[in-house]
């Protein structure tokens, strides 16, 4: 029977209960999922989504063995619809084209084999990256080629490129929500970061202010001109307000 017909003799479950690693890696994840909406705000063809339960088979709802990602993306499906789950069955057997798992010491080994694996073989996601936010050198990734992962290499800025979004993932240390860190962020193409709405607004508030200065600033100076050249007039024994 086709799974896109077959209806669960269950409720799925959308929220086992259990409280994240770390604000940090709260903080971590909102950060990726929120610079990616700024960044795509114009496009309804995506979703992203965050610690919650991605639903790919009949026997992972019977055996619960499996949550689900820190950070996934699909690509071209209706980012206009509310989701508290990604149900494949329910998205034309759709599932993430990128995910990121946000490492901790509890879950590393899983990240790295159990999930990894199930990535691979069974969700065929094109990109998939692991990082302890904790560890600035943790980053590695990897490419879905020929059915089977290969490790990226980092470029200079020991960032990877993620061909799906057409973005890079790198380090950026910063502040973000009072916290100091080492934060996993998106970088376009000539390497700028991506930012987050606030972020964008406090840049472009910035940037207007400065510009008020500057404009203030060259008034300031031409009028200083202008008064320098009306003292040279007047010890020439010319009235500049005659001219």
């Amino acid at each position: 029977m086709s799974l896109a017909v077959e209806k669960l003799p269950i409720d799925l479950i959308t929220d086992d209960g259990e409280p994240m690693e770390s604000n940090n890696h709260r903080v971590s994840m909102n950060v990726l999922i929120q610079s990616l909406k700024y960044q795509w705000r114009d496009r309804q063809d995506f979703f992203v989504g965050g610690n919650m339960f991605v639903y790919y088979s009949i026997n992972q709802v019977k055996n619960q063995d499996f949550k689900g990602p820190d950070l996934f993306v699909v690509l071209d499906v209706d980012g206009t619809i509310n989701r508290d789950a990604w149900i494949a069955w329910e998205e034309d057997s759709r599932l993430p084209d990128v995910v990121i798992e946000l490492m901790s010491p509890s879950t590393a080994e899983v990240d790295l084999t159990t999930k990894k694996d199930i990535y691979e073989r069974k969700f065929k996601t094109q990109d998939y990256f692991v990082y302890n936010p904790k560890n600035p050198s943790s980053l590695r990734g990897w490419e879905l080629i020929n059915r089977r992962y290969q490790s990226l290499s980092p470029n200079q800025q020991g960032r990877l490129y993620c061909e799906s979004l057409g973005l890079w993932l790198g380090i950026w240390e910063g502040q973000i929500e009072n916290s100091q860190g080492n934060w996993l962020r998106f970088f376009d193409n000539d390497g700028n970061l991506v930012l987050m709405r606030d972020e964008a607004e406090t840049q472009r508030a910035e940037l207007e202010r400065q510009q008020k200065e500057e404009a203030i600033q060259q008034l300031e100076i031409e009028k200083q001109q202008k008064e320098r050249l009306a003292a040279k007039l007047r010890e020439l024994g010319i009235d500049p307000d005659e001219i």
